[in-house]
């Protein structure tokens, strides 16, 4: 028999405790008891945000919350800068586009994380730009932008900044009241160790002052309506209660091992798996990589879809492939939430396997080897 073990960049393992948690006889979500696990729940999300602004909980995957971000935040009359650096980078510019919002795309080579010189250089050549949306970690390529540089530069010029932090946050330093970010989304099935279903988004003053100046054209995505309904800690519509009973756990996991160890682990498995890499001949995609996810370049010769095909079926290890044109070129390795140092090893050892079964030629443990150096240094 093989376990599986989730190495993708959503959906992540989910733990245990989490899973019986949510295996509980199931209750009525309009209840002082659902009401009192949402508080609970409300209070720990701003730490996992850093911030002391709402953090509101929707039922939906991290596009839903992303678009309630956007549509929310960019009534008639405001104009957005689209970072599209990859798959999810140009997500957002097409749900710009889907609701007419008029936007200006910036538009990088995928695997090139945003930088603030650049996001700089765009706003100054268009002053009626007033809110940058930018992809922390792009999960597609793997790549990281410098958040905390953006956002000074949009602080400086007074405009918006929306973060889409779905391989972000829990995973990656994130501190959003800190760095002066306005906004930030993330997903349930990511470095939160939960299955997919729960949007969140943290939302400050000064985004509000926004939202409340403007109509939003949506029903279920109003944003307005969360926080109205979360005074009484509660939902305006049927939440996934069950999931949010696991979110419970989950953040009390998170408050106990604390964001600063979280993102040192997470950190020490990323360098370790790319170091692993370049030690068996492969190399890195990302020029800026994340620490949430590596992606790799398959080395010529070696089938994509053998490969990955081969490490689910005979060792358990199920990791992603590459998106649009990078299919079938590139490898995607998650290190988010619920994965430990042994097994980013077991992945990189079970990576080898696969590898020399293709007569990739490699000495065997060479990227075990790099790897175990890595985590030995911390």
């Amino acid at each position: 028999m093989t376990k599986l073990r989730l190495f993708t960049p959503g959906p992540a393992m989910v733990p245990e405790e989490v899973l019986l948690t949510m295996a509980r006889p199931v209750d009525h979500h309009r209840t002082a008891q659902f009401r009192a696990v949402f508080e609970d729940v409300t209070k720990h999300l701003q730490y996992l945000f850093g911030t002391k602004g709402a953090c509101l909980t929707l039922t939906g995957s991290g596009t839903c919350a992303a678009e309630a971000a956007i549509v929310s935040c960019l009534p008639k009359g405001h104009k957005a800068l689209v970072c599209d650096g990859g798959k999810f980078g140009e997500r957002w510019g097409k749900i710009c586009d889907a609701f007419g919002i008029a936007n200006t795309k910036y538009k990088l080579d995928w695997g090139h994380g945003f930088k603030p010189e650049g996001v700089k250089k765009m706003l100054d050549a268009d002053k009626s730009i007033d809110t940058v949306i930018v992809t922390h970690s792009e999960t597609s390529t793997a790549a990281v932008s410098d958040v905390q540089g953006i956002a000074k530069v949009t602080r400086e010029r007074d405009v918006l900044l929306i973060v889409d932090g779905i391989t972000a946050v829990g995973a990656i330093p994130v501190k959003m009241d800190e760095w002066g970010v306005d906004v930030i989304i993330t997903g349930s099935q990511k470095a939160l160790m939960l299955p997919p279903g729960l949007g969140f988004v943290a939302v400050n003053d000064r985004a509000w002052k926004r939202i409340d100046g403007g109509t939003t054209p949506t029903y279920y995505n109003n944003l307005k309506a969360y926080r109205k309904s979360m005074a009484g800690n509660d939902t305006p519509f049927t939440s996934a209660n069950v999931m949010i009973l696991g979110l419970q756990v989950v953040l009390h996991r998170v408050k106990e091992e604390g964001l600063e160890s979280i993102w040192k682990r997470v950190a020490t498995m990323a360098r370790a798996t790319r170091e692993a890499a370049v030690a068996m001949g492969m190399k890195v995609f990302a020029a800026d990589p994340s620490d949430s996810v590596t992606a790799l370049w398959v080395p010529e010769g070696v089938d994509e879809k053998t490969l990955r095909k081969s490490l689910r079926s005979k060792y358990g290890m199920q990791i992603a492939g590459g998106q649009d044109h990078l299919e079938g070129k590139i490898i995607r390795i998650g290190h988010m939430g619920y994965i430990d140092v042994f097994d980013a090893l077991s992945v990189i050892g079970a990576l080898e396997l696969v590898l020399l079964e293709q007569r990739y030629k490699l000495e065997p443990g060479v990227g075990l080897a790099a790897a175990q150096r890595v985590i030995a240094r911390g």
